[in-house]
């Protein structure tokens, strides 16, 4: 019996961050609660009718993650923007990025600090992935270096060994 790819647990994960990711622009943008939007994007956009929205959200997503990932960066976000304001360069701001990048380095952000049962590198990677999917310039490579270093300073938090990868910022 073979696994269909489509459903495999990288593919289902890889569905929620980027669901994640629109439910937190979203919300930023028009407002409303986690548990409403993330019920609309259950029974709406999860199931093929994803609008206008510039990257089509997929449709075979890891439903518990996904709504982990927008209830948790929602109601962590002041130590979730705090983590990402510190591992900013000194001449930028959490309020000064794009409403979409913020999504991206929240939900990033939340997942490796809450996510322990998820490599940190492969987690960067996916959010490098996402970023690429909305920007074509620089952005990803600061998604890259910003997650980077978050996942420095949770490993030394938390007392893990291992770093993740050097990077610098870029963008």
């Amino acid at each position: 019996m073979t696994d269909d790819p489509k459903t495999s647990v990288g593919n289902l994960r890889r569905g929620a961050r980027v669901a994640a990711v629109q439910a937190l622009y979203q919300m930023e943008l028009n407002g409303g609660a986690p548990d409403t939007v993330i019920a609309e994007f259950e029974s709406f956009r999860l199931q093929g009718n994803a609008g206008d929205v510039p990257v089509e959200v997929p449709r075979d997503v890891d439903a518990a993650m996904f709504a982990d990932l927008v209830q948790g960066a929602t109601a962590e976000m002041p130590a979730v923007d705090a983590m990402i304001e510190d591992a900013l360069d000194k001449n930028r701001s959490v309020p000064r990025l794009e409403v979409i990048m913020r999504a991206i380095l929240r939900a990033g952000a939340y997942e490796l600090s809450r996510r322990d049962d998820i490599d940190a590198a492969l987690t960067i990677s996916e959010y490098v992935a996402v970023a690429d999917a909305f920007f074509n310039d620089r952005e990803p490579a600061l998604v890259n270096a910003v997650l980077d270093r978050i996942a420095r300073q949770v490993a030394q938090r938390d007392g893990a060994a291992g770093v993740v990868h050097d990077a610098e910022q870029d963008g």
